[in-house]
């Protein structure tokens, strides 16, 4: 960290060495230079997520208002069905519409980014021969058991099966345990006046995010008050911090008060204390404790949080938080599972692709997708009964004719600084709410302020490719808890296997970690910390993200002999100004909409159907869950076969 970082360094996010690969001025390392010479959309490194050319378009429409669609190119293609969103819901939503109809039917699917899979994308980075691959954003199958019907029927007809991929990872699960690896917190210098990593002690690896002991917090550096309020809060005698309150007054009172405000006011902890809590939720609903209502908090700690056993709360109901199609994260906790796949949830991205079109990616398990390498030219051939047009933004849709009476949708999209128009006999918005009412203009107004009320929560999944994980391994850590750092955290990648696509076994072996980072302005009401967050990260350039994470890993793992300018081979910031979908918050939002599915909630007021145009996206279910997400899609299929019909197709073909 002792020198400026030059463009030699990284190239669009890939290491530089000398004498590779001869560009003008620049020098490439052969294994990592691939990836830029072949422009395979999993392998560009840097700025990725929402990436330069995926939203300008869209942002020109949200700020003119307007668009003159007069000279728009008609393509002449007219589609049984256009998808607007190449995501998990509208990826889903072209599955179950072939799947009721017949596989004669025409489905185009529109995508504003270079790749499928909306927030389901993966990073790749070959290096040494090998493969890295990490989530660049929707990271995993949470509590299958608790997935809706047509969610389930997802997985059945893409064959996935879960207790197969579980068990062949058993031994995975233990690598990191198996070489005395466990979690750990760093404290920094700007908050505790000096950096220093503190792991657990090896028998407190097994509880150190549920409790903490007099060892561990001995050698942290916080005050005696506080090391004594941690232990204080995880003491199954504590306090009960509301007495004389029912079960349900209790709970009333913690789904109306911060985390941040129950244990800095009600159990009346030390700051530096609090100091351990402060992003708890952030991973989840992109805010810190000072916006995550405590009773939020206690669920998703399954009772056990710190500070709640006093309280002696009975068990939450069926329902509560945990089985809507909004329900929180956290569902694990009370006897679910949580299922990973090395690219997250593109796994599921990829093999939806594989069924719409069969030759964009070659195999036929779930197992030889890791490895599949995908055939993007295949993708939109005019041969295809089902095309993705990547890089296509819609930004006017509507009906030809009055809505009552017409046969046909017009579909107005950008490529590549052109205007096209397309039709089909029905369209599914499966994009965000937020843009529906500028793309789709003649909406009614109440249905535009319901679709306005959902603002996405921005986060970053930055995923760094290193050489190998030996400071990890002589630190004796795998996960770092970072509360005021840059980054909330720094992890190395789970390690899990998915056919040929292997994990790395070894401390000398390449690896992918991530890091999570959630801007905002703690103190302020969640949308409005949303929106500063949001605005942060589209003014933040790639430079500024490499500078921060070659800082935080030096620091964290510097006294393991990690050095970031020998050590890091490549660099994905997955940035998602517009990431998870709003989930209500009962302490701003009212608590029917929070724990019941009313019918005044924006979410249902937004998804309603207009005329021959249908909404589908996790948004639509107010949740940020892969379920949600295809929920929705097979409602707005449902709804455009009840009001299209299809005559020359076999229903449940």
């Amino acid at each position: 960290m002792d020198r400026s970082i030059s463009r030699r360094d990284f190239i669009n996010g890939v290491t530089a060495t000398a004498g590779a690969l001869s560009l003008p001025g620049l020098a490439m390392a052969q294994d990592s230079a691939s990836a830029l010479k072949e422009d395979y959309p999993p392998s560009r490194m840097g700025m990725r997520g929402s990436h330069p050319g995926a939203f300008e378009a869209a942002h020109a429409l949200r700020d003119s208002r307007a668009i003159d669609t007069s000279g728009a190119q008609r393509t002449g293609e007219t589609y049984d069905l256009v998808v607007v969103g190449g995501g998990l819901s509208g990826l889903a939503a072209a599955h179950f519409f072939l799947r009721d109809v017949g596989r004669d039917a025409r489905v185009l699917i529109l995508e504003n980014h270079d790749d499928f899979g909306g927030h389901a994308k993966r990073n790749e980075l070959h290096y040494q021969g090998r493969t890295l691959v990490l989530n660049g954003g929707t990271l995993e199958i949470e509590s299958p058991e608790r997935y809706n019907k047509w969610a389930l029927q997802i997985l059945s007809d893409l064959d996935v099966d879960l207790d197969r991929y579980l068990k062949s990872n058993e031994q995975n699960e233990r690598l990191y345990s198996s070489l005395g690896m466990r979690g750990g917190y760093f404290f920094d210098k700007q908050t505790f006046g000096r950096d220093r990593l503190v792991v657990a002690p090896a028998d407190a690896a097994a509880r150190h995010r549920q409790g903490f002991s007099d060892e561990y917090l001995r050698d942290m550096p916080i005050s005696p008050r506080a090391r004594a309020d941690m232990l204080r809060l995880f003491d199954p005698q504590q306090p009960d911090y509301l007495p004389g309150l029912s079960d349900a007054q209790k709970k009333e009172r913690l789904a109306r008060m911060s985390y941040r405000d129950y244990l800095l006011n009600v159990a009346k902890v030390d700051s530096q204390a609090y100091w351990f809590f402060s992003r708890m939720g952030a991973g989840v609903f992109c805010v810190g404790a000072d916006a995550l209502p405590a009773l939020f908090a206690w669920q998703m700690s399954g009772g056990a949080g710190a500070g709640f056993a006093g309280l002696k709360l009975d068990k939450s109901a069926n329902g509560l938080l945990a089985d809507l199609p909004g329900g929180q994260h956290g569902r694990q906790k009370d006897g679910g599972t949580s299922v990973h796949f090395p690219d997250g949830n593109a796994t599921l991205a990829r093999l939806l692709v594989r069924k719409l079109i069969p030759g964009a990616i070659p195999g036929r398990t779930q197992e030889d997708i890791g490895a599949a390498r995908v055939d993007y030219s295949a993708l939109d051939r005019a041969s295809n009964q089902t095309r993705i047009r990547l890089n296509s933004t819609a930004l006017n849709v509507r009906h030809d004719g009055e809505r009552g009476s017409a046969k046909e949708v017009i579909v107005n999209y950008s490529n590549g600084g052109k205007l096209y128009e397309v039709r089909g006999r029905a369209c599914v918005m499966a994009c965000w709410n937020m843009m529906i009412p500028y793309v789709v203009p003649d909406l009614p107004a109440a249905q535009k302020e319901a679709l306005a009320f959902n603002v996405k929560a921005p986060i970053v999944y930055t995923n760094v490719f290193l050489k190998n994980w030996q400071a990890f391994q002589k630190l004796g850590v795998e996960y770092v808890e970072c509360p005021t750092s840059y980054h909330d955290s720094v992890n190395l990648a789970e390690p899990c296997d998915l056919g040929e696509l292997g994990h790395s076994k070894s401390p000398d072996e390449p690896v992918a970690v991530r890091m999570v980072r959630t801007p905002g302005k703690p103190g302020l009401p969640r949308k409005d910390q949303h929106r500063i967050g949001r605005a942060e990260l589209l003014s933040t350039s790639f430079e500024t993200f490499e500078r921060n994470i070659r800082d935080q890993l030096a620091r964290v793992l510097g006294k393991g002999g990690f050095d970031p300018a020998r050590d890091i081979i490549g660099i994905a910031v997955n940035r998602w100004p517009h990431g998870y979908s709003y989930t209500y918050n009962s302490l701003y939002d009212p608590l029917e909409w929070v724990f019941s599915e009313t019918n005044d909630r924006p979410c249902v007021k937004a998804r309603q159907p207009h005329g021959l145009i249908s909404i589908a996206n996790a948004d639509a279910a107010a949740s940020p869950h892969t379920d949600a997400a295809f929920l929705e899609a097979h409602r707005a299929v449902e709804e455009v076969l009840e009001r299209r019909t299809y005559p020359f197709l076999v229903k449940g073909g």
